[in-house]
């Protein structure tokens, strides 16, 4: 796969897939601005070689066209202060203005494109579709990793278009797959996987994955409950997935199979309400009493993970300890981010997935003392699952 640095942009007008799904409020303001600023290198090279740049993303989910909420318009201002250059926004992906525009650019010149979703072509991998937007530019460039387990026209299909020379990886892109295989490939040891969230379901393929890798692996969060119910525990209304049960015994008896440390939560923050002022209280995981839920992880259990998890040499976290988006149920999340700063400091490799995880590091201050918080949660997880992600494979003409 060619790598940026690899690349002279010199007179090259570079199409760039970025991952610019970022968060608006009801104002429409960016109320998170990392994915802009993790493709701020890519985007910097190439104007620096002397190229210009042709910016194509998805935002949200639209349906059945174009709409305010989901225009890339809305971030025109914040990228002009992120280069410090004026943007172009060309509206319509495929229209005349578009690649009008395009053709136009000169080098040191940033041309943002409107929201690749607004066509129904972008989500099923249209060739035709693809093979217009590859019009737009000599070279392409992927730097949204975010997308790459999506194999879309413009994250996947588009890549055909161009010879193998002009298909070059962003840094962003570079970055996640080198401290992806630094986790899977060559972990230093203690290496300790925190898995947290919802629902087993989502995270059975990994923690698979993780029992012939890690030597500890820590679950908290709703799923941990489920593993409470397959130890005989009683969870009152905690959230329980009753048709995991049985899979959670057999992941309990794999880990001791391997030899590997497979830590659940002695104790959990209970309340009766889900509310974040409700009344809370302390119980055992596997005698929360009827009525009363869990939603994050008690005083026993972060001790004992915060133990772990300092005295590890690399580290992978993927999902909050409990319900971090309310102040009261976000002590075990806070405690985990902690233990993983204080680890890092002393010499370990952490590995931030993506997703809620990245937000809570982000939110509680945390993101400058770990080692790398990756962009995309769903992405990472489906590359750790050793699962083939389309718009890398097509960066290496697979």
């Amino acid at each position: 796969m060619k790598t940026l640095d690899q690349y002279n942009f010199a007179g090259k007008r570079a199409v760039v897939r970025v991952d610019f799904n970022v968060p608006l409020d009801s104002s429409l303001r960016i109320t998170d601005d990392t994915r802009i600023r993790m493709a701020t290198p890519t985007i910097k090279k190439i104007l620096a070689d002397g190229g210009s740049v042709v910016l194509l993303s998805h935002m949200g989910r639209p349906k059945g066209g174009p709409d305010e909420k989901n225009s890339l318009r809305n971030l025109v201002t914040r990228l002009q202060e992120e280069y410090g250059t004026t943007v172009k926004f060309g509206g319509d992906v495929i229209g005349p203005d578009a690649a009008q525009l395009a053709a136009g650019l000169q080098p040191g010149e940033i041309l943002l494109l409107d929201n690749v979703r607004f066509y129904a072509e972008e989500e099923k991998g249209d060739a035709a579709f693809a093979e217009k937007l590859s019009k737009l530019g000599d070279v392409y460039v992927n730097d949204a990793f975010g997308a790459a387990h999506r194999k879309h026209a413009s994250t996947a299909v588009i890549a055909q278009y161009f010879t193998p020379d002009n298909r070059i990886a962003g840094y962003l892109m570079q970055g996640e797959l080198d401290n992806a295989r630094k986790v899977l490939t060559n972990p230093e040891r203690p290496f300790t996987a925190i898995m947290g969230g919802a629902k087993i379901s989502d995270k059975i393929l990994i923690i698979e994955q993780l029992l012939d890798k890690v030597d500890y692996l820590l679950i908290g969060g709703g799923m941990a409950y489920t593993f409470a119910v397959a130890q005989g525990g009683s969870i009152g209304s905690s959230l329980l997935e009753a048709d995991k049960v049985e899979l959670a015994a057999s992941l309990i008896e794999k880990a001791k199979a391997k030899g590997v440390q497979l830590v659940l939560p002695v104790d959990s923050l209970i309340t009766d309400r889900f509310a974040n002022d409700s009344d809370v209280d302390v119980a055992g995981n596997l005698s929360i009493p009827t009525g009363w839920m869990g939603l994050d992880i008690g005083p026993e259990s972060r001790e004992l993970f915060a133990g772990i998890i300092r005295q590890s040499k690399t580290i992978l976290w993927n999902g909050p300890m409990g319900v971090f988006e309310m102040s009261n149920f976000a002590v075990g999340t806070e405690f985990v981010a902690r233990a993983i700063a204080d680890a890092t400091a002393g010499g370990a490799f952490s590995l931030i997935g993506g997703g809620d995880s990245a937000a809570a590091v982000n939110q509680m201050g945390f993101a400058d003392r770990v080692s790398y918080i990756s962009t995309g949660g769903g992405a990472l997880l489906e590359y750790m699952e050793g699962k083939e992600l389309p718009g890398v494979a097509a960066l290496e003409g697979r």
